[in-house]
Formats: C-alpha cells, sequence, structure tokens
C-alpha cells in the first residue's frame, strides 16, 4: 500500500466535525432540483450551482448562492434542506456540524423569523435521531442588509440560544463592506451574550480580523489576511481566537493566489487555532475528507496537525461541553 493510500485511509476513516458551512452553498444538486422542480439536467445545474474554475473573486464566487436559496422559503423545505447537508455529511464521518445561513432571506408573507429558526432547529433534531450527529445552527447577518434587519436577526434569535442556535456571523461581500460598519452589531451582540464568529481576513484585509478581535468575536471565518502581521498574530494567539480556515474555498476566491503560500501550517506552528472547513460543499465541490487530504498532500501539513485541527475544532466549536467531551473521546 503506497504512502497516498495510507493518508487516504487515515482521513477518510477518522472522525470529522465542520464548523464552516453555509447550508445554501451545500445543498445537493438533487435536492435544489427536486425542492423547485427544476427542468436542467445534471450537468447543467452542476454549472449553476458550482463556482466556475476560472473563479475571479468572492463577488462572483457569490452569484452561487441565488439559486438555492429559493429553496428555503417554507420551512419544510427549510428542514429538508438541513437533513439533506447532514445526511451527505454523514457519509464522510462528520460527527458534529455547525451550519450556518442567513435568516433574512427566508423571511417572507408566510414565515416570520421565529419560523424559520424553528425548521432549521427542528432539521437538527432530525438529523440527530436519523444520523447521530450532533449539530446546530450559525445565524449569517449580512454585510449588504441594513442594521435594522441584522440586529433583528440577532434579538429575535436570543430565545433559541442555546437550544439548536449557537452563534452569530456576519456573511457577504467583505470587500465592499468593512467590519468598522457593524461595531453596533456586536456591540449588541456582546451585551446580550450571543457568541459570534465574524467572516474577516478573506478579502485581504487583516484590519477586519483585528475589528473582529477587537469586537469580541470566538473565531473568524478564514483569516486568511492574517498572516500578514506579526503582531496581530500574537495578539490572536493570546485571545485562543479560532481560524476557520477553508482551503478550496480561499483558492477559489483569490483570498490566496496559486503563487502564494497558503498560510494553514504557518497558523499552525505559531500555536493558533487554526482549524481546516469546507465552506461550500456544492459551491466548492468540496468535502472535509478532500480539505484535509489537500491540506496534507499541497499546504505541508502531516498526521500530527491533522489530528492538531481535530482538537482546535473541538475547542472552538461553539458546541456544548458534553458534545465536546464526546467528540475528544473519539480519537
Amino acid at each position: 500500500m503506497s504512502i497516498s493510500d495510507n493518508i487516504f485511509n487515515y482521513i477518510n476513516s477518522i472522525p470529522k466535525l465542520d464548523l464552516h458551512c453555509h447550508m445554501d452553498g451545500s445543498f445537493s444538486i438533487d435536492f435544489v432540483k427536486n425542492t423547485l422542480s427544476l427542468k436542467e439536467d445534471f450537468e447543467t445545474l452542476s454549472d449553476m450551482l458550482r463556482a466556475p474554475k476560472d473563479c475571479g473573486s468572492l463577488a462572483e464566487y457569490l452569484t452561487r448562492f441565488d439559486l438555492p436559496i429559493k429553496c428555503l422559503q417554507t420551512k419544510e423545505n427549510i428542514t429538508k434542506g438541513v437533513l439533506d447537508v447532514i445526511a451527505n455529511s454523514k457519509k464522510e464521518g462528520v460527527k458534529y456540524l455547525e451550519l450556518r445561513f442567513a435568516p433574512s432571506c427566508s423571511v417572507n408573507e408566510q414565515l416570520n423569523y421565529q419560523d424559520v429558526y424553528e425548521a432549521a432547529i427542528e432539521g437538527c433534531k432530525m438529523g440527530k435521531d436519523r444520523y447521530a450527529i450532533d449539530s446546530n445552527i450559525i445565524l449569517c447577518a449580512m454585510r449588504h442588509h441594513d442594521m435594522e434587519t441584522n440586529l433583528k436577526v440577532l434579538h429575535t434569535a436570543m430565545d433559541y440560544l442555546g437550544h439548536g442556535i449557537c452563534a452569530l456571523d456576519l456573511a457577504g461581500n467583505e470587500a465592499g463592506f468593512h467590519n468598522s460598519l457593524f461595531r453596533d452589531l456586536f456591540k449588541e451582540a456582546k451585551r446580550l451574550g450571543m457568541p459570534f464568529t465574524i467572516h474577516s481576513g478573506e478579502c485581504g484585509n487583516y484590519e477586519n480580523v483585528e475589528l473582529a478581535l477587537e469586537y469580541g468575536a470566538k473565531r473568524v471565518g478564514h483569516g486568511i489576511a492574517l498572516a500578514k502581521n506579526k503582531t496581530l498574530i500574537e495578539k490572536c494567539n493570546k485571545a485562543r481566537l479560532g481560524l476557520e480556515l477553508c482551503p478550496t474555498s480561499n483558492y477559489q476566491t483569490k483570498a490566496v493566489t496559486p503563487d502564494e503560500s497558503y498560510p494553514l501550517k504557518f497558523f499552525l506552528d505559531n500555536g493558533l487555532l487554526a482549524t481546516v472547513n469546507t465552506d461550500n460543499r456544492t459551491v466548492s465541490n468540496t468535502t472535509i475528507t478532500n480539505e484535509l487530504l489537500l491540506s496534507y498532500n499541497n499546504l505541508g501539513i502531516n498526521e500530527d496537525d491533522i489530528l492538531t485541527l481535530y482538537k482546535n475544532s473541538v475547542e472552538i466549536s461553539f458546541a456544548d461541553d458534553n458534545i465536546k467531551h464526546r467528540l475528544l473521546t473519539l480519537v
């Protein structure tokens, strides 16, 4: 058996976590086709839902969400959507999953925020019963939405914190909407006791990581630009800030270009709580298994690092202590 076979078998066999997984970017193609009664064939839908090979930016990448969001306009479809992602995660040994989506994109004349949350939480409960996977929901405020809408997401979620909803996020076009615009949102989240992660440093701006840390974020999504600032690395290390890296997505959105060194190994060697995640299973056509294989084969990590990534994921997850303890007993 070759070394490549050995590492594949090892990664394939170990338990996994996925902490940065956008639900609407991870629906199976069959789910989207059936939910929307689409007539297009599989190949055509694949082209519509997956980032192009020559994807030029995060803004272009985000256009692949237009169709999946249409699947999230009824309680039944929201629940089924959660189950769809959990079922596919089960196939590769995921034991804990944090799914994120923007509830404000699902609120309509028939659905209020509470309806949306309860439908997603029901999907998590059913996923636990059917697939023995623990999961939680992270709610995304959106950079292009007004502050009133984003505060509505936060305030209406508080009754569900610890009961299926675990955190708030800020997602969308980072290059177009700097973190400085959202100080009041995260000040309120901190006042209310809502944990939060913020997409930061995906578009080359380490100042956004610095602001996320200042606001009190427990984690940042991507954080690639952090590698540019040694002083900030030391601050993040001291604060135990979690990093949700998503290698395939980061290459697609040009957070990292092919001629740059991907900072995963650099972050680990500097003691940072780096983790590897999918971001969008369908848009990026990936899995946690593929991300770990990519990291091992191309990004300089070894088997010990893979175990460190797992332990880091458990530590920075928004899971309760009982789930964290159980996850640590699996390795």
